[in-house]
């Protein structure tokens, strides 16, 4: 379940990669296109540029390099010619990258265009939530501490945690133990210890938390129809804290409080 050292490096460097997969994300001119031109751009960047592995295609049967969520899809969207962005969507892109036989695993969701405030403001508390997730790591405290921290942050801003699926464990694997809710009690749940990996990878709706399962058997919805958004990113127990091994460019200016600093020079 933990890993070592020379481990983790590795898993930084496949991490490192998979931030600078978002960089490139967040250059393109998102209105217009079909999710499927996302995707395939995204697969071409991770094999050609990166020299590395799009993780997702393959898992499970899944064809394609990342999921991509739009709206009132909770997770696990595929992508398609037909799906073109507009603008006031919101898009979550989860993407998988292996590189040395190490896996890292981030998403992050996008504002397509002139988005509603109520629709940005479901994006800024996810994102939030998370990051409340995240701080909560250290050797010591229990996965309990972790969900419970996110839950409470949601539900202080009105919006329900989806309970269907939860952060894991993470490393030569995509799935590994254990599973990280985003719900529940603090001082509960296994104890976290130096050298272990996973993904803290809240979903929070706008409505009820309550999901279901298009007949595709991958597109998950929101029962209500109302909009869902979710951020991920993959997190190494430190002797003292947490280590990000996803942090993105964009969040390495001024990390958050209790973070430790990654250097990606």
């Amino acid at each position: 379940m933990t890993k070592r050292p020379e481990e983790i490096v590795l898993m930084a460097e496949a991490g490192r990669l998979l931030a600078s997969v978002f960089g490139y994300l967040d250059r393109l001119q998102l209105i217009g296109m079909s999710t499927m031109a996302v995707n395939d751009l995204v697969d071409a960047y991770i094999v050609d540029t990166l020299k590395s592995r799009p993780a997702s295609k393959g898992q499970y049967g899944y064809a394609y390099a990342l999921n991509s969520s739009r709206n009132n899809v909770v997770c696990h969207g595929v992508p398609s010619p037909a799906e073109i962005l507009k603008s006031g969507d919101i898009v979550n892109f989860d993407i998988t990258l292996e590189k040395n036989g190490y896996i890292a695993d981030s998403s992050k969701t996008y504002l397509v265009g002139e988005v509603s405030p109520l629709a940005k403001r479901l994006v800024q508390v996810t994102y939030e939530a998370m990051w409340k997730g995240i701080k909560a790591v250290r050797p010591g405290a229990r996965l309990g501490d972790v969900g419970h921290a996110i839950e409470r942050h949601a539900r202080r801003h009105g919006y329900a945690v989806v309970r269907e699926y939860c952060g894991h464990g993470i490393g030569r694997e995509m799935h590994e133990e254990p599973q990280v809710l985003h719900w529940g009690k603090p001082q509960t749940g296994l104890m976290l210890r130096e050298g272990m990996v996973f993904t803290i990878e809240p979903m929070l709706n706008q409505g009820r938390h309550a999901v279901r399962t298009e007949d595709d058997g991958w597109t998950v919805v929101t029962r209500d129809g109302q909009l869902s958004a979710q951020f991920e990113h993959t997190v190494a127990v430190t002797r003292h804290g947490v280590r990000v091994l996803t942090l993105r460019a964009d969040e390495r200016v001024v990390p958050p409080t209790g973070i430790e600093p990654v250097s990606h020079a």
